[in-house]
C-alpha cells in the first residue's frame, strides 16, 4: 500500500456533484485496413502492459471517518473489460457529434470502488478512423506523466514494441483492517507537527537561497537551533499574503452544473513557431495571446468585455525526472494577466510576454515544492467537505473567482506513436473545470500539430465551438499583424 500525497489527495477533496477531478485525452488513429479491429487491439495492447501501468491497477482505499489521506492498493478484483468500452458513433460520425459523445462521457465522476479511470474505444468516425478516449482521475497522474502514461501505452513503430514479461512485481493487494487503518492514521498526526515544521524550514531555506539572502539565512539558522529537536528546528514564518486578487467577472465565471461542452481543432505547431520567431516570443507567449485575442473578440460579441484584463491561472510542471514515483502529481500554478483590454494584436503579444516573465519570476522566487508538500497536512474530511458546500451554496455565483480561466499548453510526443499498427493522428486534450471557472483551454503538441481542446460548462458557454473558431482566427490576426505570408 501506498499513501498518496497532499497533492494527489487534493484532487479527490475538491470534487462535488458538480465539478470533477478526473482529466482525459482523446487520441485519433488511422485504421490502417478494413479488417483491423480497434477494440481487441487497444484490449491486447493494455493487457501486455499492465505490469508498466501501475495507475491502472490501483485503487483507492479510504481511512474511516476521513481522518486521514486514503492509499492506493493494487486492485485485487481488478477486470480489465470493467474500464475497456466500445462505442460507435453515429453517422456521418464527424467532430462535432464526437465531442458531444466525449462530454457526455466527462460529464460523470468516476466510480472510487474501482482503478480510477476508463477507456472507451470509439468506431465510427468519417474517413475510417477511430478514436480512443482514455478518462483518469488527477489524483494519479498530471499532465506529464499522462504523456509517459500514453508513451507506454503506445509503440514506436507499426510493427511493435518489445514488451519484457511481468517479472512478477505485479500481485494484488490484501485490503487492511479499519483498525489498522485509524492505527495508520494516529501515527501520522503524532508526526505531524514534526513534518510540517521540516517542509516549512525547506520552504524558507528555499527562499534564501534563490535571493541570496544571508541575513535570512542566519535567522533561520538562529531560529532553528532554539526549537525542539522533535519539531525538526524551525518556526514557521510569518507570511504576509498581500492584497486579495480577484478576477473581472464574465458569463463563464459563475456556479457551474456537471453538464459540459468539449470542442477540439488543430492548428499547424509550425505556424505558432513562425509567430514566435517573428515577435520575439515563446510558443507559449503565443499561445496565450491566441486565447487572449479569441476572448476578447468573444466577450466583446456577448457585450461583456471587462475594462480590466483577465487573469489566468497556468499549471507548471515541478518535475525533475529524478521523482522515485512517476505516478504522482508534481504540478503547481502561476497566474499571469491576460491582456483582452488592449486592442493591438501585437502589443497583446508583448503584454503576455512581459506578464508571463513576472509571473514565472515571482513563482521562481517561491518554494514551489514545499507549498505544494504542504497539502499533505489539510485535513481530509475538512477538504472534502469543503468542496461539497462550496458547490451547495453556488459560491461562483455569490464571490468573484480568483481567476477567469484555466489555460495550459502540454508539449507532447515528437515521434510518431502507434496501437497495434495503426498510427496516431491527433491527441486532443480534455481537462477539467471548478466551481466558478467554467473554461479551461488546454492545448497539446504531436508531431507537427496543435491540438486545441476546449472544455467548458454546458450552460455558461453554450457557443463553445464559436469561441473556438476564434481561437484559430486568431492565428491569421497575429500573422496579419506581423506582416507574415502563413
Amino acid at each position: 500500500m501506498k499513501q498518496l500525497t497532499g497533492l494527489d489527495a487534493s484532487f479527490l477533496w475538491m470534487e462535488s456533484p458538480t465539478s470533477f477531478g478526473h482529466v482525459s485525452s482523446l487520441v485519433v488513429y488511422e485504421r490502417p485496413d478494413d479488417d483491423f479491429s480497434p477494440y481487441d487491439a487497444f484490449r491486447d495492447q493494455l493487457e501486455s502492459r499492465l505490469h508498466l501501468l501501475e495507475p491502472f491497477r490501483r485503487k483507492l482505499v479510504q481511512v474511516p471517518l476521513g481522518l486521514d489521506r486514503p492509499y492506493w492498493l493494487n486492485d485485487p478484483d481488478f477486470d480489465l473489460d470493467f474500464h475497456v468500452r466500445h462505442i460507435a458513433i453515429p453517422a456521418p460520425g464527424d467532430m462535432e457529434q464526437l465531442s458531444a459523445q466525449v462530454a457526455r462521457i466527462i460529464s460523470r465522476p468516476c466510480d472510487r470502488s474501482r482503478p480510477l479511470w476508463e477507456a472507451y474505444v470509439m468506431e465510427g468516425l468519417e474517413g475510417g478512423d477511430f478514436a480512443i478516449l482514455t478518462k483518469v482521475h488527477h489524483a494519479t497522474i498530471d499532465g506529464a506523466s499522462g504523456v509517459e502514461l500514453l508513451t507506454t501505452i503506445l509503440d514506436s513503430s507499426p510493427e511493435g514494441d518489445e514488451i519484457a514479461a511481468d517479472p512478477g512485481t505485479w500481485r494484488p493487494g490484501s485490503a487492511p483492517s479499519d483498525a489498522e487503518l485509524i492505527g495508520r492514521s494516529m501515527l501520522n498526526l503524532v508526526q505531524q507537527p514534526g513534518r510540517f515544521a521540516r517542509v516549512s524550514f525547506r520552504a524558507m531555506r528555499q527562499v534564501a537561497e534563490v535571493t541570496r539572502n544571508a541575513g535570512l539565512s542566519r535567522m533561520i539558522d538562529q531560529t532553528r537551533q532554539q526549537l525542539p529537536r522533535e519539531l525538526g528546528g524551525p518556526r514557521r514564518a510569518e507570511h504576509d499574503p498581500g492584497p486579495r486578487v480577484t478576477a473581472p467577472p464574465t458569463p463563464f465565471n459563475k456556479s457551474i452544473s456537471p453538464h459540459r461542452r468539449l470542442a477540439m481543432r488543430s492548428a499547424p505547431l509550425a505556424d505558432i513557431k513562425a509567430l514566435k520567431g517573428a515577435l520575439g516570443a515563446t510558443v507559449n507567449d503565443v499561445v496565450m495571446a491566441v486565447v487572449a485575442g479569441a476572448l476578447r473578440t468573444y466577450l466583446d460579441k456577448h457585450d461583456a468585455l471587462p475594462e480590466q484584463p483577465l487573469r489566468a491561472m497556468v499549471p507548471v510542471s515541478i518535475r525533475t525526472g529524478a521523482e522515485d514515483d512517476p505516478w504522482t502529481n508534481r504540478v503547481s500554478s502561476i497566474f499571469a494577466n491576460l491582456p483582452t483590454h488592449l486592442e493591438d494584436p501585437l502589443e497583446r503579444v508583448a503584454a503576455v510576454s512581459m506578464s508571463m516573465s513576472a509571473a514565472k519570476e515571482q513563482f521562481d522566487l517561491g518554494p514551489a515544492e514545499a507549498i505544494v508538500d504542504m497539502a499533505q497536512f489539510a485535513l481530509p474530511a475538512v477538504a472534502a467537505q469543503a468542496s461539497q458546500v462550496a458547490s451547495q451554496l453556488r459560491m461562483g455565483d455569490r464571490t468573484n473567482a480568483p481567476v477567469n480561466v484555466v489555460i495550459s499548453h502540454v508539449p507532447g510526443p515528437r515521434q510518431p506513436l502507434y496501437m497495434g499498427g495503426a498510427q496516431m493522428k491527433h491527441f486532443y486534450p480534455v481537462s477539467t473545470i471548478a466551481e466558478g471557472v467554467g473554461l479551461n483551454v488546454t492545448v497539446q503538441s504531436y508531431l507537427d500539430t496543435l491540438d486545441f481542446g476546449l472544455v467548458a460548462d454546458r450552460d455558461l458557454v453554450p457557443d463553445l465551438d464559436d469561441l473556438l473558431d476564434l481561437h484559430l482566427a486568431e492565428i491569421d490576426v497575429l500573422f496579419d499583424a506581423a506582416g507574415l505570408e502563413r
